[in-house]
């Protein structure tokens, strides 16, 4: 009995410290810090401010929904990611960039850390990560923010 008991309450212990360390916005061995963390309708007003200076959007993602994005595809895939690197290369090192998926919740999803580590890897200092801890749909397309056309 005491061992089924250890052992139930260490799987609750694992389960409880994954949840904690899988939190996009604590670290939790992410390739972003909370500072990076950019609020979609913060970022929706500087889209619909035309004077404004605008950043470089990509979306790493299934498809380019947000307005003025630029479709890299899932960048879990290795030829997605490598598109993403030439791109890059082209940019100074302090262009405004924003990455966003949006594909799943934020948690769970596999093309934004791809994105963003590549990003520090190639000494950029001047980057997001759209904070989207649903989905593009919920967070972006249903509160009415620009769209691609």
């Amino acid at each position: 009995m005491k061992i089924k008991i250890l052992t139930l309450l260490l799987l609750v212990m694992t389960v409880v410290a994954s949840a904690s360390t899988g939190s996009s916005s604590q670290g939790g061995g992410d390739p972003w810090t909370a500072q990076q963390l950019l609020n979609p309708a913060e970022l929706a007003k500087i889209l619909n401010t035309p004077k404004a200076p605008q950043p470089v959007i990509f979306s790493v993602g299934m498809e380019p929904i947000i307005k003025g994005s630029v479709d890299i595809g899932p960048t879990v895939m290795k030829g997605n990611l490598d598109n993403l690197k030439q791109r890059l290369a082209k940019l100074p090192k302090s262009t405004s960039i924003v990455v966003y998926c949006g594909c799943c919740p934020f948690v769970n999803c596999p093309n934004i850390r791809p994105a963003m580590q590549l990003l520090g890897e190639m000494k950029f200092t001047n980057y997001k990560l759209l904070n989207v801890p649903q989905n593009i749909k919920v967070d972006w397309i249903d509160k009415g923010y620009p769209m691609s056309e």
